[in-house]
């Protein structure tokens, strides 16, 4: 296999080996001819024309990453046109060439927009480094606007979450959806498996046909090849008719395979033939069918232990673990918690006609603390429920499911709220009252040994000395060495 290089050597400098649009605007032949030679054995397509109104044509009908442009063209003011061209969406990078190099004309045409600043004449190494510069930094540029939109994303394809580990799902997700390539998503239950393949499927060229989804575990063994193949006329009791399967239904987008590790063995060995092959036969017929189909299949248990205990096939695995997607766990995405419960709450209390708009400081901190074993799932039925059973305009920690309320208080430790006439200053206490405490009881359970105290309370004995004296107003004794 050969590989096709990343860059290309030019002027022996290392060029990004993309095919970037370079387009001259120069009225004077000869040069644009000489340019065109320098930048003959560049990884660029080159476009020449000699006014402004030919490059707005140019521009206006396709996409140009960079100009070449001279300031003094016959039917525009160059540093007119300049801030003109910049003024496009996408803007091109613009390299400015002029005979003219004075201080005041190369800081005007930064000013207006320019990536760099050519002087006639200039040589061949100049203008292959100049543009090759102004490319890599329109490709950095794009690079880091495109990272920052993907931070600051709160939603995405039916995802709510901005989590990290969600960011990371949602660029796998971009990325598989254009490919055939099966996706393999793991994942505990309530995680959303199935909304991220549905995702994949939406974002995908299959998006205008089928979606169609199996759950393994939720159809009895006998029936599961039907189910995924159909059957014809007579096949078994009670097949009054041909039946289509999940195979044909889904023909040209995606066939969804959740809890695929539910399988029976003899039908893993069916299924791996449809996916190396495309074909199968439905039970009760001895006619070969083919199909087009994008597999996406998912899992809550780990795929490779059940390989190991014999439960699942290798080869299988191996054909199914293509792209992997790992959904991370409620408990595992922070802030995610409080923002997809906020969404719940929105749309439950619309469907409920009640007046909540939001949570109290309380209860975010109690949705934070509780691990969420059922996910988002979880999540959605314990706001659900709040909802449906009580009224406000904020919804409180104690309107919680109490499952949520007991382990919350567990983690979270709520300050008590002022009995009337109950003064702070008794229930908050100075640091230093409680730091002598602290160290006169660790002397106390020392008997009386301050090195001992010391050690315990990860200080030096001459700090307990220190702090003794300015309790008592003493000067500070020596430790005994004896203690």
């Amino acid at each position: 296999m050969t590989l096709q290089p990343r860059a290309k050597q030019a002027g022996g400098v290392l060029l990004p080996a993309d095919q970037a649009t370079v387009l001259l605007v120069e009225d004077t032949r000869s040069l644009a001819e000489l340019y065109r030679a320098y930048l003959r054995d560049a990884p660029w397509r080159f476009l020449h024309v000699g006014t402004a109104a030919e490059a707005r044509e140019i521009l206006a009908r396709q996409v140009v990453e960079a100009v070449l442009l001279d300031l003094h063209l016959p039917d525009a003011q160059g540093l007119d046109f300049l801030r003109e061209i910049r003024g496009r969406r996408p803007a091109p990078e613009v390299i400015v060439i002029t005979a003219h190099g004075s201080v005041a004309t190369a800081v005007a045409a930064m000013q207006a927009g320019a990536s760099d600043f050519l002087v006639k004449p200039f040589p061949r190494e100049r203008l292959v480094v100049t543009i090759a510069n102004a490319l890599e930094r329109r490709r950095l540029a794009r690079e880091l606007a495109d990272l920052r939109r993907a931070a600051d994303r709160t939603t995405f394809a039916g995802f709510i979450g901005a989590a990290p580990a969600m960011q990371a799902v949602y660029r796998i997700i971009e990325n598989a959806a254009a490919s055939r390539a099966t996706v393999f998503i793991t994942g505990e239950s309530g995680t959303g498996k199935e909304l991220a393949a549905e995702a994949i499927h939406r974002l995908s060229p299959r998006r205008d046909k089928p979606f169609v989804a199996i759950n393994c575990a939720a159809i009895p063994r006998d029936l599961m090849e039907s189910e995924m193949f159909g059957h014809v006329r007579g096949a078994f009791t009670g097949a009054v008719a041909d039946r289509a399967g999940a195979a044909t239904e889904a023909h040209g987008g995606t066939l969804f395979l959740d809890e695929v590790c539910e399988l029976d063995l003899a039908l893993q060995g069916k299924l791996l033939r449809f996916i190396q092959t495309g074909t199968f036969q439905r039970v009760g017929s001895t006619k070969t069918e083919q199909v087009d189909v994008r597999f996406v299949c998912a899992t809550n248990k780990n795929p490779l232990e059940e390989v190991r205990a014999g439960r699942f096939r290798e080869d299988l695995y191996y054909r199914l673990h293509v792209i992997p997607i790992t959904m991370p766990p409620l408990r595992e995405r922070g802030e995610d918690i409080v923002l997809i419960a906020e969404a719940f709450l929105a749309r439950f209390a619309a469907e409920e006609k009640k007046a909540f708009r939001g949570f109290t400081a309380e209860a975010k901190a109690a949705l934070l603390a509780y691990p969420w074993p059922g996910n988002v799932r979880e999540l959605e039925n314990a706001i659900r429920t709040a909802v449906v059973l009580h009224d406000g305009d904020l919804l409180e920690a104690s309107m919680l499911p109490a499952q949520v309320i007991r382990q919350a208080r567990r983690r979270v430790a709520v300050p008590p709220r002022l009995s009337g006439g109950e003064e702070l200053a008794t229930v908050i206490r100075p640091l230093a009252e409680i730091e002598r405490e602290a160290i006169e009881r660790a002397i106390a359970l020392c008997g009386g040994n301050i090195a001992k105290a010391a050690a315990h309370l990860g200080v030096s004995p001459s700090t307990l000395y220190r702090k003794r004296a300015a309790w008592t107003g003493e000067a500070p004794s020596q430790p005994d060495v004896a203690e």
